[in-house]
């Protein structure tokens, strides 16, 4: 089993919001996943009320770390993501 670290979407229409999630290379974009591993919110910048403490990017990096281990394959778009600034990971 080929496991890709990737994005899948969540969020309404028009509103994106995708996490990040360890899941089979096989499996659908949005279908199952093995782990969610961070979010990623491509609207919290432009939001007005972006000026106070909404994170665009969490990731857990501990977690991210342990599956390239273990051989999974990050994509083009999860691995710059995870060398944007974030804040770090609660819990």
């Amino acid at each position: 089993m080929v496991v890709r670290i990737r994005l899948a979407r969540w969020g309404q229409r028009n509103r994106p919001f995708y996490r990040i999630v360890a899941a089979d290379a096989r499996a659908r974009r949005d279908g199952r996943f093995l782990e969610v591993l961070g979010a990623y919110n491509p609207l919290a910048a432009s939001a007005p009320e972006a000026k106070h403490h909404i994170k665009r990017v969490w990731l857990n990096v501990g977690r991210i770390n342990h599956w390239i281990s273990v051989g999974a394959q990050p994509t083009d778009t999860s691995t710059s993501l995870s060398r944007a600034p974030r804040a770090p990971a609660e819990g």
